[in-house]
C-alpha cells in the first residue's frame, strides 16, 4: 500500500450526536453513501426510502461540504469530495418498561446513534489505518478469495498415484425392532 501524504489531503469532518434511530437502521442508510461522491451521496440521501434517516444523513453530509469549504474556499462545490470514512457507533439508551401480566414489567431499549463523516478531496484516503483501501473498494466478485490455513497442500507422492477408483462400504443393515409381547389384561372382581 503506498503511503499517503495526509498533510496535502483536505479532510473535513461533520458529527451527528445523539440522533434517535437504532444503530442498525442507521448503518442501512450510511452504507449506502460509503466511498461515494459526495454529490452523489446528497441525491441519494434527498430520496432516501426512510426519509427521516435520509433528512438527517443528508444535512450531516451538507455539513461536512461546509466545513470543507470553509477550510479551502477554493473548492468549487461537493462534487471535488468523496466520503472516505462513515462510521456509526451506539449512543445512548433510553430505557423504558412496558406492564405486562402478572404484574410484571417489559423493558423497552429507546436506542440512539452517533453519526460521523469524513471528507476529503483523496479517493484513496484512509482516516483509518485499519481499514484496506484495496479490499473496500473492489466488489464482493473481484475479492480474492480467503486462503483456509487448515488444509493441507497437495504432496508430490499422492500427485503420481495413479488414480484408482475406491470401494464403498457396504451400507450396515439395522436390526428390526422386536415387539414386545402384549400384557394380559387382569380381570377384576372374582378369580375364574
Amino acid at each position: 500500500m503506498s503511503n499517503i501524504d495526509t498533510t496535502s489531503a483536505l479532510i473535513s469532518r461533520a458529527v451527528l450526536r445523539d440522533f434517535r434511530a437504532t444503530p442498525q437502521k442507521a448503518r442501512r442508510v450510511v452504507n449506502l453513501v460509503r466511498g461515494k461522491r459526495a454529490d452523489e451521496a446528497l441525491n441519494m440521501m434527498k430520496f432516501a426510502n426512510q426519509p427521516e434517516l435520509g433528512a438527517a444523513i443528508y444535512s450531516l453530509i451538507a455539513s461536512a461540504v461546509a466545513n470543507a469549504k470553509q477550510k479551502n474556499p477554493s473548492l468549487r462545490d461537493a462534487s471535488e469530495l468523496w466520503i472516505v470514512e462513515a462510521l456509526v457507533d451506539e449512543g445512548f439508551t433510553m430505557k423504558r418498561y412496558r406492564p405486562r401480566a402478572q404484574g410484571r414489567g417489559f423493558a423497552i431499549n429507546k436506542r440512539s446513534s452517533q453519526v460521523s463523516l469524513v471528507l476529503s478531496d483523496d479517493k484513496n484516503l484512509r482516516v483509518n489505518k485499519n481499514l484496506k483501501a484495496s479490499q473496500m473498494q473492489k466488489p464482493k466478485a473481484q475479492r480474492k478469495p480467503a486462503v483456509i490455513a487448515d488444509a493441507p497442500a497437495p504432496t508430490k507422492a499422492a500427485d503420481s498415484l495413479p488414480d484408482k477408483p475406491v470401494a464403498k462400504k457396504a451400507a450396515a443393515k439395522k436390526a428390526t425392532a422386536k415387539k414386545a409381547p402384549a400384557k394380559k389384561a387382569a380381570s377384576k372382581g372374582k378369580a375364574e
